[in-house]
């Protein structure tokens, strides 16, 4: 038996098989052949397998999403068979004497030059397509899955770490569990795994080796411990934990139906953070309150290209309608920084923490604001939506989003489309900046809804990904619960309400400050609900302190 020790992110246990996410190389060696036919046919296996594979794509769009989208897989099939394309594969390949990968990855970025320098919109944004189906065709190729996981039953899934755009995109299904080298509590495995209620261990370092793909594990996602092929003592102890935790879990069935409020009747509502629709089940299992914050950029991290009016709106309806009445924030296109999608083309930026990210990328590209908020306002008809705009730091980014939903609402009556006339807008409070001046935030929204990890990454300087700065990136600072509690008095002051959406909320150890606060809302991850709910029942508003927010 090896012991692996990390840092437990996501609590829980999970046996099975440890399998390392496989991922389509960016950058192909060059490697010489003598056996060219050999990879003649390898390459024409792969084009083919290619087609047919979107070809199937194409038709269960047909008859599950829209005809614009089965038109996209359509156009990707015929990519596969394209005789110029093709021929340029097969001309690269003798002229280089070179493996099919190398081949088929330069042909592809030949083609997407070619596209991107065109002096027209239109097939300049064709070079994303071309970009998408040689992906495949290499996938195809190095026997990687697009969904990064190559196994038929449930997984332990190991890697370095994870993009935000490798996690939308992985079958959820086939997770028991995230161990990975790198990654913090902040990072974007740690937070996916707790919002699917699953365990995780971070910053296992060099001890996670590949050698240990395919081999029996064990993870405590509490401890922090990987135990790879388990002896049986090891199995004994961690199975009398699991019967002590499920029957915690048990217990806390209870409190299902039960309101968030505290033993003197201070009401703290207790919400859930999603990041895509397949999330809300969970929200209904664990009796959340409502969605304090659904994360829209996972319909633009998923996507090859921009997600149309039609399919945004169809994702939003069914947010609203399932969640039957309760609430459902969806904070508008928050990608940039460590969440990219490569068909926006941001340009590469030393500090892109601080730079074109957010409201920045929708106020500077009105045309795909303007497609996200006609796709909100539309939902609005069917349920009860708000929006929110996230990375918020002076009063004019708010006026301008105001007036731009302004006028997406008088086309909308143009058109005679049903939408709600008094849809709530909101916004984030994650900078320094909007601290300082919620007082005057706080009159032009209806609420706030603080990102606490961002919020502490800005307060503290201090990078929130990185693993060697975790004793540094402290959210139980004092800075970051004073610039709580300003954030606070300017929304109350100006009567409207504020939440914490950040993982901070979920802390049990700062409950009672943020009651004493004056926090109205926790929004976090489904899991996180019944043993929030069952704390907030136990505790007394009246007799709460603010002594965290001294030095």
């Amino acid at each position: 038996m090896i012991v692996i020790d990390g840092k437990g992110v996501s609590g829980g246990l999970a046996r099975g098989p440890i399998c390392f996410l496989r991922r389509s190389a960016a950058d192909v060696t060059k490697i010489r052949t003598d056996n060219l036919k050999a990879e003649q046919d390898r390459i024409t296996a792969a084009l083919s397998e290619s087609a047919a594979q979107l070809k199937i794509l194409a038709e269960k769009a047909r008859t599950e999403a829209d005809h614009e989208t089965a038109g996209l897989f359509e156009a990707h099939a015929l990519l596969a068979e394209d005789e110029i394309y093709t021929e340029t594969i097969m001309n690269i390949l003798r002229e280089q004497q070179c493996c099919a990968e190398y081949a088929v990855q330069t042909a592809g970025e030949q083609f997407a030059a070619m596209m991107t320098a065109m002096n027209d919109e239109y097939l300049s944004a064709r070079a994303v397509d071309i970009k998408d189906v040689t992906r495949r065709i290499l996938n195809n190729l190095t026997g990687a899955a697009d969904n990064g996981i190559i196994s038929k039953t449930p997984v332990i899934l190991a890697a370095d770490d994870l993009t935000p755009s490798e996690t939308l995109q992985l079958d959820k299904s086939k997770i028991l569990g995230f161990i990975t080298a790198e990654g913090s509590d902040n990072s974007h495995t740690a937070i996916l795994a707790r919002s699917m209620g699953i365990p995780a261990i971070c910053g296992l370092g060099s001890g996670l080796r590949q050698e240990y793909d395919g081999l029996d594990a064990c993870i405590d996602g509490s401890s922090g411990k990987v135990y790879i092929e388990p002896d049986e003592t090891a199995l004994s102890e961690l199975e009398t934990q699991y019967a002590r935790r499920q029957e915690f879990r048990e217990s806390l069935e209870d409190m299902k139906g039960r309101e968030d409020i505290t033993l003197d009747g201070r009401r703290l509502t207790v919400c859930c953070n999603v990041g895509s629709p397949d999330d809300i089940a969970a929200v209904q299992n664990n009796d959340g309150s409502g969605i304090g914050l659904f994360r829209s950029e996972f319909l633009y991290l998923a996507a090859s290209d921009y997600p149309s009016e039609e399919e945004q709106f169809k994702v939003y309806r069914e947010a609203a309608e399932a969640m039957n009445g309760k609430r459902v924030v969806i904070r508008t296109l928050d990608i940039g920084a460590d969440k990219q999608a490569a068909y926006f083309q941001l340009r590469k930026e030393e500090n892109p923490a601080l730079g074109m990210r957010a409201i920045r990328i929708c106020l500077n590209r009105p045309e795909i604001f303007r497609t996200q908020l006609r796709a909100l306002y539309r939902a609005s008809a069917y349920g009860n939506v708000a929006i929110m705009f996230p990375m918020i730091t002076s009063v004019w980014e708010v006026r301008e989003c105001r007036r731009i939903c302004a006028e997406v609402m008088a086309e909308l009556d143009a058109e005679g489309i049903p939408y709600r006339k008094d849809t709530e807008i909101g916004i984030m409070i994650e900078t320094p900046a909007s601290v300082l001046i919620a007082d005057a935030l706080a009159k032009e929204v209806d609420f706030f809804s603080v990102g606490t990890n961002d919020l502490t990454q800005y307060a503290l300087a201090c990078d929130r990904q990185s693993a060697e700065l975790d004793r540094f990136f402290d959210p139980h600072h004092p800075a970051v619960l004073r610039a709580l509690k300003m954030a606070a008095d300017a929304a109350h002051a100006a009567g409207i309400r504020i939440g914490i959406c950040g993982e901070l909320g979920a802390d049990p150890e700062l409950l009672e400050t943020f009651l004493a606060i004056g926090i109205d809302e926790l929004s976090v991850s489904p899991a996180s609900v019944l043993p929030l709910r069952a704390k907030i029942r136990e505790t007394t508003a009246g007799t709460c302190t603010l002594d965290l927010l001294k030095c």
